[in-house]
C-alpha cells in the first residue's frame, strides 16, 4: 500500500487502524497508533498481512483425556447423554474408525507432528519421557506461519520446561498445566504463559473460559484454538449439578465383563463426559454468536480408551492397550458448507493424520521438512473422488506394538483378528490366514526395527534459562529423590517429595542452563511450625546458595473431599509457598543442580513440589 506525499498523519494513522483492526493484530503488536510517527506508520503499512479471515477457516480443536470410544451417546451409549458433542456429526462427520496411542502424551505427539510418537522421542507419560524432541515442528508452528493467532488451554503434556514448553512449540497463548495429571480440579495451581497462576472454579469450566476469551478476542482473523481437556481423567472429580443424576443411576450399559467394572467410577466418569459436552456446547454457542461458525472447523477426539472398564462397544481392551478398545477413539469434526451434514466415514485413520489434515483443508504449508506418517483426510471428509489406499496403523505403548487395516488387527502376541466378523476381537484367525498373518507381522517387525531402538535410553537434560522465556519450573515430577526422601504418590506427574528428615538425604535434577547469567531461586514448599529452621543449600556446578526454612506453611492435604470415589494413584495436594532461597549467578553447561540440608534442628526438613528458576539478567 503506497501513500501520496501529502498524505496527513491523521489520515494514514485511520487507514493503518482500519487495516490492522481488521485481523485484530493491534493487542498482538502492542501498538498504540496515535504514538506512532509517520515513518513508522508508512513502514509499517508496506509490510504484507495476513491473507483476509474469509480465505481461511478458523480451527477449534477440542480433545478430551481418557474418554472412550464409548462414552458418546452418539455412538451407542445410553448412560449418558452428550447432544453437543454428537452434534458435530449431525452437521459433519463421524470417523467410525479412529485410532490413537493407548496412553496419554503419546497421542498429543502424533497430533502435534502428524508422526509416530517415537519419531519425537516421546516414550513415557512422566519424568521427561513425555517430552517432544525440539527438532520436531508442530501444528502450532504450521498455523503461526501462516498467520494464525495460536492458543492452547488445558492439559499440554509434551515438555514443561522451554523449549518443550508449548509457548516454543507454535502456540502464542497457553493456559493451563503441562504435567500428565493435575491432583485437584477445584480451583487448581495452573500456569499463563509460563507464571504460575490460580484456577477459577472447576478446572475444564475454566480451561473453556480462556479459550472463549482467546476466540472473542482474535474473532477478526484467522485463529487456531487447541483445547486439550484433562477430563474424565482421574481423580474422579466433576460439579455437583453434573454428578447428581449419576450419583445412584443404574446403569443399563456395562462393560464387556461386567464383573470388572466398578460402577461408582463409571457413573462419576459418565458425569465428567457431561461436563465436557456442556463446555463443547459453550464453544459452538461463543462460534454462533461471533457470526464465525460457518467458517470455523470444529473437530473433537479424544487420546486413549477409556480409563476404566465400562461399556465401550463390547471391544478388547481399555487404556493402556494396545487393543482395539485401548486405541480406537471417538472422533467427530464439522466445517458447515464443506463437510457434507450426516458423513460417515468407515475407512480407518489415525492421530497422525490430523496435521497433514487441517493443513490441507485451511490450504496452508505445513511448517515441517520432516516425512509426514499421516495423511490428508481431506478427500474423505469432502467426499472427493478418490482411490483411497488399505493402509495400515500402528499403535505402541511399553514396547507392545498391534498393526491395524482396514479389516484387520494384528495384535502385539501376534494374533490375527477380522474385526469386520468378530469386532470384539476374540477369535484368532491365524491359523485360517497364515499369509495374511505372515505379511502384517513382517510390516509390523520392520516398523519396531525402524522406531523403537534406543527409544528409552534418554540422555535429555532438563532445560533451565532462555532469555525469551526466562522462568523454567523444576517440579517433583522431574526431579530424584535420594535417602529417605519419597513421592507422596506412586504416579510422579502431581507428586511432592516427603519424608526429608536428614542431612543425608537431597533432591537432584539433570540440567543444561542455556544462558549464563544471574538467577532468581525459589523453592514451593511447605513445613510445618514445630520443624522450622532447617537450612538448606541449592547448588549447581560452582555455584551455592543458602536459606533457612525460618516460615512455617502447615496447609492440609486436599483433593479428598471432591472425589467422587477414592483416587487410585494421583497424589492429594497442599497450597504450597514460596521460599525465596535468593540469587545466584549459573554459568552455562551441563550438570547436576542439587538441594540439600546442612541442618535439621527439627523431625523433617520440608516437603518440596518445585524449584524456579528465573532468568534475571
Amino acid at each position: 500500500m503506497t501513500f501520496p506525499m501529502n498524505v496527513t498523519l491523521k489520515q494514514a494513522t485511520r487507514c493503518f487502524h482500519l487495516r490492522l483492526s481488521a485481523f485484530g493484530l493491534l493487542s498482538d503488536f502492542g501498538l498504540r497508533i496515535s504514538d506512532l510517527p509517520l515513518c513508522a506508520l508508512l513502514t509499517l503499512l508496506s509490510l504484507p498481512l495476513p491473507a483476509a479471515p474469509a480465505t481461511r477457516p478458523n480451527v477449534v480443536i477440542i480433545l478430551a483425556d481418557d474418554q472412550g470410544w464409548g462414552d458418546l451417546s452418539i455412538n451407542g451409549n445410553f448412560n449418558l447423554s452428550t447432544p453437543r458433542i454428537d452434534s458435530l456429526a449431525k452437521d459433519g462427520a463421524l470417523l467410525e474408525r479412529f485410532y490413537v496411542c493407548p496412553v496419554c502424551s503419546p497421542t498429543r505427539a502424533e497430533f502435534l507432528t502428524g508422526r509416530y510418537h517415537p519419531r519425537g522421542g516421546v516414550h513415557g507419560v512422566s519424568t521427561g519421557g513425555e517430552r517432544l524432541n525440539l527438532d520436531e515442528k508442530t501444528i502450532g508452528d504450521t498455523f503461526k506461519a501462516a498467520g494464525y493467532a495460536t492458543g492452547a488451554f488445558g492439559k499440554w503434556h509434551n515438555g514443561t520446561q522451554y523449549p518443550y514448553h508449548p509457548n516454543a512449540r507454535g502456540f502464542d497463548e497457553y493456559y493451563g498445566f503441562c504435567s500428565g495429571h493435575w491432583g485437584s480440579y477445584f480451583g487448581p495451581p495452573l500456569e499463563h504463559n509460563g507464571k504460575l497462576v490460580q484456577g477459577k472454579g472447576f478446572i475444564t469450566d475454566d480451561l473453556t473460559d480462556h479459550a472463549l476469551e482467546f476466540i472473542s478476542r482474535h474473532q477478526q482473523r484467522p485463529f487456531f484454538c487447541y483445547v486439550p481437556f484433562n477430563t474424565p481423567h482421574s481423580p474422579m472429580q466433576v460439579p455437583d449439578r453434573f454428578y447428581a443424576r449419576f450419583a445412584k443411576a443404574e446403569l443399563k450399559m456395562r462393560a464387556r465383563n461386567p464383573g470388572q467394572e466398578e460402577v461408582a467410577f463409571t457413573r462419576a466418569a459418565l458425569a465428567m463426559c457431561e461436563n465436557i459436552d456442556w463446555n463443547v456446547g459453550r464453544i459452538l454457542d461463543r462460534l454462533n454468536d461471533l457470526k464465525l461458525a460457518d467458517r470455523t472447523i470444529v473437530l473433537y477426539f479424544s487420546d486413549n480408551g477409556p480409563n476404566s472398564w465400562r461399556w465401550n462397544g463390547g471391544m478388547k481392551g481399555r487404556k493402556g492397550s494396545t487393543d482395539e478398545g485401548g486405541v480406537r477413539a471417538p472422533f467427530l469434526v464439522r466445517w458447515p458448507g464443506h463437510i457434507p451434514a450426516g458423513t460417515r466415514i468407515p475407512q480407518i485413520a489415525g492421530a497422525i493424520d490430523l496435521l497433514p489434515t487441517l493443513s490441507d483443508l485451511a490450504g496452508i504449508q505445513i511448517a515441517s521438512s520432516k516425512p509426514l506418517d499421516g495423511i490428508s483426510l481431506k478427500p474423505l471428509l469432502l467426499r472427493a473422488k478418490y482411490d483411497w489406499p488399505d493402509r495400515m496403523i500402528f499403535s505402541h505403548w511399553n514396547g507392545k506394538v498391534s498393526l491395524r487395516t482396514q479389516r484387520y488387527r494384528l495384535d502385539d502376541g501376534n494374533g490375527l483378528f477380522d474385526l469386520e466378523a468378530d469386532p470384539g476381537q476374540d477369535r484368532d484367525i491365524s491359523a485360517a490366514e497364515p499369509e495374511v498373518r505372515a505379511r502384517l507381522s513382517k510390516a509390523r517387525a520392520q516398523w519396531m526395527a525402524d522406531l523403537l531402538p534406543g527409544l528409552e535410553t534418554d540422555n535429555r537434560p532438563f532445560t533451565v534459562g532462555y532469555r525469551q522465556f526466562p522462568i523454567t519450573h523444576l517440579p517433583a515430577r522431574d526431579g530424584v529423590p535420594h535417602g529417605k526422601i519419597k513421592r507422596s504418590a506412586g504416579a510422579p506427574n502431581c507428586s511432592f517429595f516427603n519424608n526429608w528428615t536428614g542431612t543425608g538425604d537431597s533432591i537432584t535434577w539433570d540440567v543444561e542452563v542455556a544462558t549464563a547469567g544471574k538467577y532468581e531461586a525459589v523453592i514451593y514448599y511447605t513445613c510445618p511450625a514445630a520443624d522450622t529452621g532447617s537450612t538448606v543449600e541449592l547448588k549447581f556446578l560452582n555455584s551455592r546458595l543458602e536459606s533457612k526454612v525460618a516460615e512455617a506453611n502447615d496447609p492440609p492435604l486436599r483433593g479428598a473431599e471432591n472425589d467422587r470415589v477414592p483416587r487410585q494413584s494421583e497424589s492429594y495436594v497442599k497450597d504450597f509457598k514460596p521460599l525465596r532461597v535468593g540469587s545466584m549467578e549459573l554459568k552455562a553447561g551441563r550438570g547436576t543442580l542439587t538441594l540439600r540440608a546442612l541442618s535439621v534442628p527439627g523431625k523433617q526438613v520440608m516437603d518440596v513440589r518445585s524449584v524456579v528458576l528465573t532468568l534475571l539478567r
